[in-house]
């Protein structure tokens, strides 16, 4: 089958269309009324209608049997034109007969894929086809759905082409039944993406190496190698043998297939769902289980079958047949293709190993069996090696397993408890296990799979995913399985719906057809609800999952919820019997299915026995682990039980981490799924199974209905009736059916819309059967069938009447030659008797020797006949030598014509010449310059591997300091637990605690000021929506406008065409004009309107003004409130802003109706005559538009002025509000600072006046510890101020480098833009530019990113400033508190004063040079503020003039594009009139032809009316003298002779004469002939060009009227170009100055080019000054590592100091308590003794120990007050020193930025300069600051606006000049148009004149046929006098004879002769009168010869009769 060639293949593909395109099978159709009717074992019979009884049929059946059916019952059959029609949306009748018979066709002409619709029908052929090898992959690569034939090719290349163009995800869904081939055409799918994503090209490259190891065989990367293999491995543990199909999936499968943005496969993944694991336990007899099963016991060999303790099939209980084969299959070598593709896939030998154990686990599982003990229920096992295996291979105890399986272990309540099994309970738990067992181990797979086709190298941009799942299933016995798989295809169902008509809406969109959209998705939506709603009311799944959770539920209960639930619901229903009370019924899209809720409870919850899974979760084999990691989600015995024992559904509700059920995680697995399809292009792929047989070319036709029905087939045919599902191209639908509508279409051409819409019309269809779209007709189902019939009946009529017409021209053509035959005979019959009587005639006999002997005297005759010949020779001998000359004349011009054409076309070859050179020296420096482009290029991308390294370096100090971060962030944590227990401490003070208060009560306030605000945000909001509606009304006005507008057009249209008539043009004038003004009118009353609503508009704003202005007033109060106002300000702002614009636009609108008013004026002024009502019109007119203007431009300008006072109120009131708000924050700045400074010295001073009242013993050590701290503060503080100083230098330093890195970045973007200068000139002469402008700006990109990165460092040297004054003012504040301690302790203490004057001195410097520090940084900031004030100024003008440049570009891509249309336009124009041009010159040229011919015809005609004249003249000579002979009496005898010689030449010149006049007659007919085909011509002609001339008048006018729009906008760009080169112009004068300038400067760097390489030197020295710096910078971070530690060491030992002192506190605490218990005790026992007064002593003894005590208890008091003051200043100084922490890190921070940026900007400037010397270009000084190399810039980017803007203005005058020509072309086509109804006028003149001229040659003919009538009167008469004569000289001669008989006899015989021949002649002329006067034709030349009757004087016997209508047959 593979070797077949493509013609062969192509067979099985596509059909042949000879039948289809006959007119037999079409015939056949039309005579019979053919149907199909039902039946019961076809499915649908063909059947011819018969007869007709009202809702009966009587039809005829194929085998002549005659049947009576409904006429419901029947359906219509398609025409053959639909014979096995590719695509089942294209029949015209719509339905399942017809889907049935065109795909039993198809299918038995071996055609398995058909289209319907979205679908793609595939039909199992059960045979092998050669439609799927690598030959036909090529064919269906890159084709279109319609180029090529049905496939599955098509369809997966299409969904691969959608990916890749529209980058939109695809799907393709493959369902059927089992057997129809869904798990192949997977296959096919993964095939063919495997070839055409294949990303492994080796074959391409290499070919040598194309040796596959097959024939046959693909080339395939890894991945798609793994992911062929995949299918193996997959078919192998999820396939099994069913009836139906050798190789069923028993599970449903998407797999995804990830592609990168290339194209190319890089990963895949695949999802499962609804394995069928009961299979593993149970199968039918015929059929198998999953096949690994067979292929491991039948291929492992002896140590593979020793290891996993295999034996044989019949050994097996779960195997139920035993070894089963499938015919063709070796099970041993698929077991060893599935080992390969494993290996292949990457598994393991463990993997391996362990994934055949588990399969041989369930096979051993099946073995264990179970009895019943006599006694009881409870199961033994009597045999447990089966079990012994199974602990074998699972790795786990076989006493703990049968411990588990016989007795598990039960926890109820709080009690663990083994409950004893029965053997139903064993055997389930059995079975259980091996389903769950096989389940995880799939997933297993599945899941290593995926890991193996997961590859992560290449990023997927996009997926294609490809479906397999099982169809709709309708069984006798459905169940939960089934109800899952229908729910899944009533989703996909939906799914396709809504696709398929989404589809369907974007037709008619596109189409532009009306059309109301249905989402027919939601049809299923009720079924889909009944089976998925989670409440209100629940569906069948929250049913099951709530029976699931309720105690001792059951299957019965479950459905009888079910029942009472959903008994109105309209998809549910009971079914009819009640034998099974489980049973339920669900109506679905495919047909009604009923359900059997057994065991449906167990089936959703799966439950297994957890101990067994707990011991198999603990095995010692980790692959049995990695299984049963999962556990805990297991609904074990002890869930069981609970539910059993519990009598509270509240108990058991789901909770974390319990059990879900098997419906919940298939809804949500189908949820994900649904979302995936949704979000990508579904295709939709149905196949179907045509027998149970399996055998080829056998259809079920009910089985295929069925499947038809389940795969939505037939669903999706129901909605194409409701749509318009048969579309035709206009041009085929006229083509076919114009029959039917032949006279309504006008001759020439029409547009094929146009007349289709007039067919439409004139057939007078139902509207609501046909729809016309932009490019096809839609018609519904079965109106093409009826077109259909109607075009039969119609042809039948035609070719009827033409066969008529045909057999009518035969019998008469047969009849004439008939008559003619008979006519002849009669003549033959006459001859010959005629011969036979003059044969023995001696007369006739001496006639007959005497004629030859009369020749001779005819020598004179035709010696004159000579001599006219000569004449006649002569005159054309003349003609010629004429005709000659004017050759010559024209052979001469034609030369000199010749010269002159070569002369021309050298001076062409010589410019081409010089074009050719031009071109080559541009190609040669095009490449010059792409050599500079790519050196360029080269330098680039050597700079970006200096950045890759740069940045690289940047990671490394990146990594650095994230260590540094990590090891600060722990310090900070242990910073911040010291801050807690502050806070903690700190948590008692009630100061706090009431200043909270207060501030939560000022809070309050703030809160409700703040809804206030809001509720006014809210109503100025609703003003604003207000004003919107408003804005939204004055749009609806303009497109009011608009419409009224575009009416005009469309009556000025109207009057363009009635130009012809004029009264009718003025009637439509006046009524027009009356409705213009009536249109005024209301246009008036608008803009009152609009003036009204500006009114309103003007309060509104003046009030939300003041609204603002109260607004502003509260914001004083508040900071808050007015932050707020402004968002809102700025919105009104931008509002107004959108207002302007929109009034800008209506501006914009209002002149274009101006430009449109006065374009109208101007049509209406070259259209309308010049009479005086017209001009009064016009003047009307004029004068309307005029006040319009008026009218329009006064409201303009008074919006305007209104919308400039707004923008001033607007302004003033920003302004107000901004320095309110300015004052404002300054106000709260000072009086936050003032609070914070007042709250931190009452708090510094109650703190210290306590520490000093309670402390006096330890001031003196808190003095030397203060002036150590001191001391340690004065030289951190020294050395912090080195380091500032050292970083202020270096900042200046980096910010001179900055600015001359900034200089030679602006260098290297100058020359950058030189070099793109020529780039973009030279790409404008070579077409060009646009690359060249990418590669421009890719580069500006590059500085542009280069420029913010040095902003950003420069941005990191600010932070590390600012940080650096945070941490100066964090000195600053702690200097302060602690000079106001030392304050304190001064005035308590004079023995500190002397300290105290010191540091009070130190602190007075401190502040100084801080003071001074801070001057210079402000001065510092302001510079820098400036620098970026500059910068940024100069970016955003850059900017401006790059978007300048932009539009300039687009404009003139703009008009270059309108110039080529224009171009085109021009162009048909010129062919146009150039057609018309020759028509004109053919029909001048048929006219010359017929005027020459009319001019011969009248020369003719002269010459024989001269020729007449002659013969009269001779005809009255010969009377002449005739009448001599007669008066001349004696000389008879000697004028005989003469006269019969005269006689003789009369007759012979009367013959010519009757000759000449009958060739005269038949040149006039020929002339009538040809006048009357001339002026039909003519005639044909004028009208054709009539309507051609008015034709061409209409596209000229339309044409004319394009033109003038597009000239219009021409203009109006050219004004804006204008402006902008007006601006340009005026630039460029300013800059010309500044270019010289700065050309001098260039003059000057040159000069000083020396001087630069002295300063190079000395930048190298700087930079290795910088590099010590940056070791210095280096070593003093370091040191400030040092510092940081020790700091770090002392924060601990203050840590350490904080613990001792916390537990001091708690022992002085806990001797308080003792103190406390004490004295209570001894109160006790003195209140107890008071009244002895031996105890007095003692009382004393004990009063004066409670005193010790209470003054110890103080002391501890107060010692204890002070370890609370030391607390809180070692937290102070643990603060302080976090704080300088910080401080150190940030500085550290900015040196390690410093330095790296430093380096950078070493690296960048070495390669700079390297650049700049080996250039040669270095010409700039060091002493150029950052100012004068960015002024630098701009004037090159000014050189560079200048020339571009050159450029434009030579665009602009190109334009101008194009414009010109253009408008010249159009005058000069006006003209030719004026030429061309000028030169059709002088044709009608002509025309006219030719009929005149006929007219004229008609009357001479007729004059001419008068004169002849007259001459054959007058030779009547003439040859009547002749007889007359004639008689005469007869008498005479018998007088003569009387009287002389002496005469001699020899003369006698001579005269006979003589008279004889008189006597003929005479008879003959009477008799060719005779002939004449009848009408017989004959031959008058031999009339004379033939002697008809006889005088008496020669014979007595009469001659015969009628022999003259004989003798010319003869």
């Amino acid at each position: 089958m593979a070797a077949d060639s493509a013609s062969d293949d192509s067979k099985f593909l596509r059909q042949d269309d000879d039948f289809r395109n006959s007119g037999v099978g079409q015939a056949d159709w039309s005579a019979k009324k053919m149907v199909w009717i039902p039946s019961e074992k076809e499915g649908f019979e063909a059947a011819s209608i018969k007869e007709e009884k009202g809702d009966d049929v009587l039809v005829e059946l194929a085998n002549g049997r005659k049947a009576t059916v409904n006429k419901d019952d029947i359906q219509k059959m398609n025409p053959p034109k639909f014979s096995k029609v590719e695509d089942m949306a294209a029949l015209t009748c719509l339905n399942e007969a017809s889907v049935l018979h065109n795909l039993k066709e198809r299918y038995f002409s071996s055609l398995i894929y058909t289209y319907s619709g979205l679908f793609c029908v595939v039909v199992n052929p059960y045979k092998m086809l050669p439609i799927y090898s690598e030959k036909i992959i090529q064919i269906y690569k890159g084709k279109k759905r319609h180029e090529v034939p049905p496939h599955i090719y098509s369809i997966t290349d299409n969904a691969y082409r959608n990916m890749m163009q529209e980058r939109e995800d695809q799907s393709i869904l493959c369902t059927g039944e089992s057997g129809a081939g869904k798990t192949e055409n997977t296959k096919k799918v993964i095939q063919y993406l495997a070839v055409v994503a294949s990303s492994h090209k080796g074959s391409k490259k290499d070919p040598g190496a194309e040796k596959p190891e097959k024939p046959g065989s693909l080339a395939y990367g890894e991945l798609e190698k793994q992911l062929l293999q995949a299918n193996p491995i997959l078919e192998a543990f999820g396939n099994a043998k069913t009836i139906k199909n050798d190789n069923s999936s028993r599970f449903g499968k998407f797999i995804k297939l990830n592609f990168d943005v290339t194209g190319f496969l890089v990963g895949a993944n695949i999802d499962t769902y609804l394995l069928e694991k009961s299979r593993c336990i149970r199968q039918a007899k015929i059929e198998r289980a999953f096949h690994i099963f067979y292929y491991m016991v039948a291929g492992a060999k002896d140590q593979l079958k020793e290891e996993l303790l295999l034996e044989d099939f019949g050994a097996y209980r779960f195997l139920v047949a035993g070894h089963v084969e499938v015919p063709g299959q070796e099970d041993d070598q698929m077991f060893i293709e599935t080992l390969e593709a494993m290996e292949i896939m990457g598994f393991s030998e463990d993997e391996r190993t362990g994934m055949m154990k588990v399969v041989s686990t369930v096979l051993q599982l099946g073995n264990i069996k179970f009895n019943k003990e006599r006694n009881n229920e409870q199961a033994t096992m009597p045999d447990n090696t089966a079990a012994q295996k199974v602990c074998h291979l699972q790795g786990i105890n076989v006493t703990d397993f049968t411990r588990s399986v016989l007795t598990p272990r039960i926890k109820v309540g709080r009690e663990v408890v083994q409950k004893a099994q029965t053997k139903e309970q064993a055997d389930f738990a059995i079975e259980a296990l091996a389903k769950a067992m096989y389940e995880r181990l799939f997933r297993w797979i599945l899941a290593r799979v995926n890991k193996t086709l997961d590859k992560a190298k290449r990023k997927g941009a996009s997926f294609l995913g490809i479906l397999d799942i099982a169809g709709f299933e309708i069984f006798e016995d459905n169940s939960f399985e089934q109800l899952c798989i229908n729910y899944t295809n009533e989703r996909l169902q939906q799914l396709f719906n809504h696709t398929m008509f989404i589809l369907e809406q974007e037709e008619y969109k596109r189409e532009g057809i009306d059309w109301a959209f249905i989402d027919f998705g939601l049809d299923l939506q009720p079924c889909i609800e009944l089976i998925e709603r989670p409440n209100n009311p629940p569906g069948i799944l929250a049913l099951l999952d709530e029976e699931c959770w309720f105690p001792k539920a059951t299957d019965l209960s479950f459905v009888e919820k079910l029942m009472n639930t959903h008994t109105s619901h309209c998809k549910f229903s009971k079914p009819k019997s009640l034998k099974d009370k489980t049973a339920f019924s669900v109506l679905h899209y495919a047909g009604k299915v009923d359900y059997n809720g057994a065991n449906w409870l167990t089936k959703n919850m799966d439950p297994l026995n957890d101990n067994v899974t707990a011991l198999l979760n603990n095995s010692s084999n980790p692959f049995i682990q990695d299984l049963w990691k999962d556990v805990d989600h297991v609904v074990g015995l002890e869930t069981i039980t609970k539910m059993s024992e519990s009598s509270a559904p509240s108990a058991t509700k789901s909770k974390k981490g319990m059990f879900r059920t098997v419906g919940q995680l298939y809804k949500e697995s189908l949820g994900k799924l649904m979302t995936t399809l949704n979000n990508t292009q579904p295709n939709f792929i149905r196949c179907i199974i045509p027998n149970h047989e399996k055998r080829a070319g056998k259809l079920d036709a009910n089985l295929v209905l069925e499947q038809l029905r389940c795969n939505g087939v037939l669903e999706g045919i129901r909605i194409c009736r409701q749509g318009f599902p048969n579309r035709i191209v206009f041009q085929e639908f006229r083509q076919r059916y114009e029959i039917l509508a032949a006279n309504c279409i006008p001759k020439g051409f029409m547009d094929g819309k146009q007349a289709c819409q007039l067919m439409m019309k004139h057939l007078d269809l139902d509207p609501n059967l046909f729809r016309i779209g932009q490019s096809k007709m839609f018609f519904r189902t079965g109106v093409l069938a009826q077109l259909e019939e109607e075009r039969d009946l119609k042809l039948t009529v035609v070719i009827i009447a033409f066969q008529a017409h045909a057999r009518s021209f035969l019998s008469r053509r047969a009849f004439s030659k008939r008559q003619a035959q008979l006519t002849a005979m009669k003549v033959i019959q006459r001859n010959c008797a005629v011969y036979l009587v003059l044969k023995n005639w001696q007369w006739w006999r001496l006639f007959t020797k005497v004629k030859p002997l009369l020749q001779v005297t005819r020598q004179e005759e035709e010696m004159g006949q000579k001599e006219e010949e000569l004449k006649s020779a002569k005159d054309l001998a003349q003609k010629s030598q004429v005709e000659l000359k004017e050759i010559s004349q024209k052979h001469t011009q034609v030369v000199e014509e010749r010269a002159k054409l070569e002369q021309k076309l050298q001076a062409e070859t010589e410019l081409y010449a010089e074009a050719e050179e031009m071109r080559v020296r541009l190609e040669v420096k095009k490449q010059e310059l792409e050599e500079v482009l790519h050196e360029m290029e080269s330098r680039l991308e050597e700079e970006e591997e200096r950045a890759t390294q740069l940045q690289q370096e940047r990671k490394d100090m990146q990594q650095q300091l994230q260590a540094m971060e990590a090891h600060l962030s722990e310090e900070e944590d242990s910073r911040q637990k010291l801050q807690l227990e502050k806070v903690t401490v700190e948590g008692k003070v009630k100061k706090l605690e009431e200043d909270v208060v207060i501030m939560e009560d000022q809070n309050n306030k703030l809160l409700k000021e703040r809804k206030l605000l809001e509720e006014r945000i809210a109503d100025s909001s609703s003003n604003l929506a207000e004003e919107e509606e408003k804005s939204k009304n004055l749009t609806k006005l303009k497109n009011k406008h608009e419409s009224m507008i575009s009416d005009l057009e469309v009556r000025m249209k109207k009057e363009e065409k009635g130009r012809q008539d004029v009264e009718k043009a003025k009637r439509k004038l006046e009524t027009e004009l009356a409705d213009l003004q009536e249109q005024l009118a209301d246009l008036q009353a608008q803009i009152a309107e609009l003036r009204a609503q500006l009114a309103a508009k003007e309060e509104e704003l003046l009030a939300t003004q003041a609204r603002l202005e109260e607004e502003s007033a509260g914001c004083v109060a508040a900071v808050r409130r007015v932050r707020e106002l402004e968002g809102l300000l700025g919105e009104i702002q931008e509002d107004l802003e959108s207002e302007g614009a929109a009034r800008r636009r209506a501006d914009a609108a209002c002149r274009d109706l101006g430009e449109e008013l006065n374009a109208l004026r101007s049509e209406l002024e070259d259209t309308l005559d010049t009479t005086a009502a017209q001009q009064e019109l016009r003047t009307k007119r004029e004068q309307e538009v005029a006040m319009l203007k008026k009218v329009m431009e006064e409201e303009g300008r008074n919006h305007e002025a209104q919308v400039q006072e707004m923008r001033q109120k607007h302004t003033q009131t920003v302004e107000e509000l901004s320095e309110q708000l300015e004052q404002a924050k300054r106000v709260r700045a000072s009086l936050e600072k003032a609070k914070q400074g007042l709250e931190k010295e009452s708090s510094d001073l109650s703190a210290d006046l306590h520490s000093l009242a309670n402390a006096k013993q330890e001031v003196e050590h808190k003095r030397k510890k203060v002036e150590g701290q001191l001391s340690d503060l004065q030289s951190r503080y020294n050395d912090s101020e080195r380091q500032r100083g050292e970083l202020g230098e270096r900042v200046s330093k980096l910010t001179s480098e900055l600015d001359s890195v900034s200089g030679l970045l602006n260098e290297v973007e100058g020359k950058n833009i030189k070099l793109s200068k020529d780039l973009v000139s030279l790409g404008s002469q070579l077409h060009d530019s646009q690359e060249l402008l990418s590669e421009e700006t890719r580069q500006k990109l590059n500085l542009s990113g280069r420029l913010r990165q040095t902003e950003e460092d420069r941005n990191n040297l600010l932070e590390q400033l600012e940080e650096e004054t945070e941490a100066k003012r964090g000195v600053e504040r702690q200097a302060s508190s602690l000079n106001m301690q030392l304050s304190d302790c001064k005035k308590h203490l004079d023995e500190q004063q002397g300290t105290v004057e010191v540091l009070e001195e130190g602190k007075k410097r401190l502040q100084r040079d801080l003071e001074a520090a801070n001057s210079q940084y402000e001065e510092k900031v302001c510079a820098y503020d400036k620098l970026e004030k500059n910068r940024i100024r100069l970016q955003q003008e850059l900017e401006d003039i790059l978007m300048d440049l932009d539009n300039q570009r687009t404009l003139v891509s703009n008009l270059e594009k309108k110039q080529r249309k224009f171009d085109q336009m021009l162009a048909e124009e010129r062919s146009i009139s150039g057609k018309y041009a020759e028509e004109r010159d053919r029909a001048e040229a048929e006219a010359r032809e017929k005027e020459t011919r009319a001019l011969a015809l009248g020369r003719a005609l002269e010459e024989m009316q001269g020729s007449l004249e002659e013969q009269e003249r001779s005809n009255k000579a010969l009377r002449a003298e005739m009448e001599d002979l007669v008066s001349s009496k004696d000389d008879v005898g000697k004028n005989v002779h003469e006269l019969e010689k005269t006689k003789r030449g009369l007759e012979a010149v009367l013959d010519e004469m009757r000759t000449q006049m009958e060739e005269l007659e038949d040149e006039l007919q020929v002339a009538e002939d040809a006048k009357l085909r001339l002026e039909v011509n003519t005639q044909a002609m004028k009208t054709q060009h009539d309507r051609d001339l008015q034709g061409r008048d209409e596209q000229g006018e339309e044409r004319r009227k394009q033109l003038l729009k597009q000239v219009r906008e021409l203009e109006g760009e050219l004004e804006e170009e204008r402006r902008q080169r007006a601006g340009a112009t005026a630039g460029r004068k300013k800059l010309e100055g500044e270019v010289n300038d700065l050309e001098d400067q260039v003059e000057a760097t040159s000069r000083g080019r020396d001087e630069a390489v002295k300063q190079l030197r000395k930048i190298q020295a700087q930079m290795k000054e910088l590099q010590r710096e940056v070791e210095d910078s280096r070593a003093a971070q370091k040191e400030v590592l040092s510092s940081a530690r020790e700091s770090e060491r002392r924060a601990k030992t203050l840590e350490a100091s904080f613990m001792q002192l916390q537990e001091d506190l708690a022992a002085a605490e806990r001797a308080r308590k003792q103190a406390e218990t004490e004295r209570d005790e001894m109160s006790e026992d003195l209140a107890s003794n008071s009244g002895k007064s031996m105890m007095s002593d003692e009382k004393r003894r004990l009063e004066a120990k409670i005193s010790q005590l209470e003054e110890e208890l103080e002391e501890e008091q107060a010692n204890m007050e002070n370890l609370h003051d030391r607390l809180r200043k070692t937290q102070q100084q643990v603060d302080q020193l976090s704080s300088e922490l910080q401080a150190e890190r940030s500085s550290s921070q900015s040196s390690e930025g410093a330095r790296q940026q430093l380096e950078r900007q070493n690296k960048d400037l070495k390669v700079k300069l390297q650049e700049m010397e080996g250039q040669g270009r270095s010409k700039f000084k060091s002493s150029i600051a950052a100012l004068e190399a960015k002024l630098h810039q701009l004037e090159e980017q000014l050189e560079l606006e200048n020339r571009e803007r050159q450029t434009n203005a030579k665009a602009t005058r190109q334009k101008e000049k194009k414009l010109k020509d253009l408008t010249i072309q159009m005058e000069e086509d006006r003209k030719q148009a004026e030429q061309h109804k000028d030169q059709a006028e002088k044709a009608n003149v002509r025309v006219k004149q030719l009929k005149r001229q006929l007219e004229e040659a008609e009357e001479e003919s007729q004059r001419v046929a008068a004169g002849r009538r007259k001459l054959q009167r007058e030779l009547d008469e003439a040859s009547e006098a002749n007889d007359a004569l004639s008689r005469e000289v007869s008498a005479l001669k018998s007088k003569l004879r009387r009287g002389g008989g002496e005469s001699s006899f020899s003369s006698s015989p001579r005269r006979v002769g003589s008279i004889g021949n008189v006597s003929l002649s005479r008879t003959g002329s009477r008799r060719s009168r005779a002939g004449d006067n009848e009408g017989n034709g004959g031959n008058s030349e031999n009339t004379n010869n033939v002697p008809e009757e006889e005088e008496p004087l020669f014979s007595s016997t009469p001659p015969p009769e009628d022999i003259s209508g004989t003798l010319p047959e003869e």
